[in-house]
Formats: structure tokens, sequence, C-alpha cells
């Protein structure tokens, strides 16, 4: 049974529980590298009123003599962000199975943060101090020399019963301080999330955000040639690894999505020759339908409290949007026009739904309140608009508009202002969010014949784009929460 500090999640179909425990340091008495996870050394005792005056007057009067560096962080709201230099030397292992462990394990919290744009990991052969313990002060000088901001140390230990134990220190370079510690156990089959909760926990100290790198992506993989592409449902970490697919390939699947509660996917298949929207269990691999609606059902996303399925119901010439609630299985009709509604995604409060619709002539991006009301046009910026997705954090609505034969993905606050293209290429589409809202992901069509489409990612300021190495052709990606 996991202790009460225990994140509880599965992953890869597989129940897992990883026992977390801070690791904290004496500045001044963590000399003899003896350590207690469950112990805070550092606490501060309590100030005396005349002291702490005094106390408050000294720091106003000398706070303009303070180094520049006094606090390592990334400030991630400005619009070109400096990559921090970050050291990382290779993780430390009692025995040689150990340190082969370590060494994969570090590289996947290098590789991570190096991905995210915002940090930069200083080259190991640069490194001037031979890490042999996490538990003393390392010689900051040597760091400094090398101009690294901040230095993460880590250490892996395969214990019996096929765990391990990872433990990991990050310290600012300039001050000398210890910024964060965590010690984890887990069983060894999850080593690579090791390694993406580090690198989440360096991210989230450094910047004040949640990382995302322990998350999953949901996407359609393709195989075969264009004119009988053999499309399935598949699964894999963030980074590209651990891809497992989830169906057969027999029946055309579209537009996965993940529950952000339940560990299970919403999607749309042309099993038995209609195109209905099924729910997949992603633990047992069970299968069920929504509903059996008259016409064909497409497009469909959960609610921010996964109790409910949107999705977009075709009728004749028309498609309109509709509400499904999970429990009772009771739809309600959102909107009614002659146009074509789909799309729809809810916002992370649930209170408003964005969607497109060619109701004016061409496709446009919409908001109305949950309840179908105070329907309103939000794009203004000219060219066709579609596939809106709201940002985890609220504040921004991603979309992929095409507009003098260019296909962009770009960003708009939910009133429609601030518009802003983030990439552009051939045939991009389907843009989906990090848990932290701050990194898309999508996929953009090849041109040759031979070719297909492929995933990339990019962040908010549309400097760091990059491919996502996947087996095979690859679209329609969905970013999954943080896993618990």
């Amino acid at each position: 049974m996991c202790c009460a500090k225990a994140i509880l999640s599965t992953y890869i179909g597989a129940s897992v529980c990883i026992t977390k425990a801070a690791i904290v340091s004496d500045q001044a008495s963590n000399m003899n590298n003896n350590i207690n996870p469950n112990q805070t050394n550092d606490r501060p005792r309590p100030l005396h009123a005349p002291f702490l005056i005094a106390l408050l007057l000294c720091m106003m009067g000398f706070i303009s003599a303070l180094p520049a560096h006094a606090v390592v962080e990334i400030d991630i709201t400005r619009g070109n962000v400096r990559a921090m230099p970050i050291a990382i030397p290779v993780f430390l292992g009692s025995s040689k199975n150990d340190r082969s462990l370590a060494a994969k394990i570090s590289d996947i919290v290098t590789n991570d943060l190096a991905r995210s744009g915002l940090f930069r990991p200083i080259d190991r052969k640069a490194h001037i101090e031979k890490i042999t313990t996490i538990n003393s002060r390392p010689r900051f000088a040597d760091w400094r020399i090398i101009k690294a901001e901040a230095l993460a140390l880590g250490n892996i230990t395969l214990l019996r019963g096929g765990r391990i134990k990872a433990e990991f220190r990050l310290w600012d370079v300039f001050s000398g301080r210890q910024l964060t510690g965590e010690q984890f156990t887990t069983n060894e089959r999850n080593w690579r999330r090791i390694g993406h909760i580090i690198a989440d926990a360096i991210y989230k100290r450094l910047t004040g955000e949640s990382g995302y790198f322990d998350s999953r992506i949901v996407f359609i993989d393709e195989t075969g040639p264009k004119s009988k592409r053999i499309k399935r449902l598949a699964m894999m970490d963030q980074d590209g690894h651990n891809v497992r697919t989830l169906t057969s390939g027999r029946a055309l699947v579209l537009t996965p999505r993940f529950s952000p509660t339940r560990q299970e996917i919403t999607y749309m298949s042309y099993a038995g020759g209609r195109p209905r929207v099924y729910l997949l269990n992603i633990d047992s691999g069970q299968k069920e339908l929504v509903g059996d609606f008259p016409g064909m059902t497409f497009a469909p996303r959960f609610s921010p409290d996964g109790n409910k399925i949107i999705l977009s119901q075709q009728d004749s010439d028309s498609a309109n949007i509709f509400v499904m609630d999970l429990r009772s299985r009771r739809t309600t009709r959102l909107t009614k026009t002659k146009s074509i509604d789909t799309a729809p995604c809810f916002s992370p409060s649930g209170r408003d739904i964005v969607f497109e619709s060619d109701r004016s002539g061409s496709q446009q991006i919409y908001v109305m309140k949950a309840d179908g009301s105070n329907q309103r046009r939000i794009s203004r910026g000219g060219g066709r608009y579609s596939t809106p997705v709201w940002s985890p954090r609220g504040d921004l609505i991603a979309f992929t508009k095409q507009a003098g034969g260019r296909f962009l993905i770009g960003v708009m606050r939910p009133d429609g202002s601030g518009e802003r293209i983030l990439t552009e290429g051939f045939h991009n589409e389907g843009p989906t969010w990090a848990p932290n809202g701050r990194v898309l992901m999508f996929f953009r069509e090849s041109r040759t014949k031979k070719g297909g489409p492929k995933l990339f990612s990019v962040d908010l300021t549309g400097y760091h784009e990059q491919p996502v190495v996947t087996p095979s052709f690859a679209s329609d990606p969905a970013w999954s929460p943080l896993i618990n």
C-alpha cells in the first residue's frame, strides 16, 4: 500500500505506485552526508519583533546590493526567453546496473528540458567537477566557470523485488542554495517516468509553472500508401517513447481525445460501416458505444469534469452540437442551424464552449455558453479558422487557419483579440495543448506523394518548433493531463 505522499497512476495499462519524499539540506551543516528525507533541517526559527524590524530595515537599505543572480528562475511570460544554462551530470549509481540505468534516466531529464526551449543543458565534456555523491555540497566555483546557473544531481539504486529508488537535488549555482530535492521509489518498469517526473520538478522550480513531461499523447498511427492508408489508435509518452497501438486498424478511427479524470479515450470510429463515437478504457481495452445517433457523429471531447461528452451530429446537409451526460445518457442539443457547427471544446471552467461554424459563409470560430446561449463569433483576422482548442489555463484558444494558400497554427484570446501565429507549413492542422498550456502539438502533412503526416511541437513564443518522432506517419494528436 502506498504512503500518504504516494502518486497513484496508471501507466501503459498497468497500475503503478510511485512514493515520493522531499529531500532537504542544511546550508551550514550538510557536510556529514547524512540526510533524513522526512526531516526538515533548515526550518527557520521564530524571529522576535525587534530583531525582525531591524532585519527588514537592513534589507530595505541594502536590497540594491544583492547579486543579480541571487535567485535563479526563468520568466516565461516574456516573448523570447533566454534558455537557462543548466548542468546535468550523469546520475550516479553504486553498481554497474545502477549506473547503466542512471545514465538513461539522466538523459531523459536532459532531453526533456532541452526540448522545452527554456533550458540549455551544458555539454558534459565541459564539466570540471566529477560528482561522486549527491549528499555533499558541489564545488560551485567549478560550475560557475562553465557558466552553469543551475545544477541537477541524481542517484539511482536498484532495490530487491524489481524496484528502484531515485534521488535528485537541484542547486542554484550562484547562491549555493539547494532549490529542491526529492526521492522516488517505484517498480523498475517505470524508470522512464522517473526521468519525466524529475524534469517536471526542475521545470516547476525554475519557471514557477507546472511541467508537462510526465504525460502522454494519443494519436492516429498511419501506415500504408495514401490511397489505402491504415489508421490505428495509438498512445505514447510525450517524448515519442513507449508507443502502443490501441486498435487493430480494421476500422477507420479519427479524433481521439483523453478524459481529464479517468483512464479513458473518446474517439470516432467507422466500425460497422457507420461513423460513431466510442469510449475506450485504456486499462482494460474495453470499448463502449457512446450512443446510437441517427446521423453521423464526430469530433467528440470530454467536459472538464469528465462526466459529459460534447460532439457534432450531422443531419442532412447541416451539423449541430450536442452534449451527452455519460451517467444518464441524456442528450442536449446546443445549436440549431442549417450550417456546419463542429469541433466543440469546453473551456477549463466548463462554463463556455468554443466551436467552428460556417454560418457566416466560411469557417470561423464561435464561443457560446455551456447551455448554448450567447453564440458569438470571435475570429476576425481574415481567412478560414478551424479546430479551436481551449488552453488548460483558460487564457488562450489555439486554432488552425487557412489564408493565402498557407496553413497556420495560432492562438487568440477568448474574446478573439491578440491573434498570434506560431507556425506555418504545408497543411498544418489539429493543435493540442500540453497540460501546462505552454506548448502545442500538431500534425503537418507532407507534400510528397509517398509522404504522410508527422507530429510537431511548438511553444507559445513560436521560436521552438521541433519534430516529434513516431515509428510511422502520425496525425491528430491529443495531449493527456499530467499522469496522477
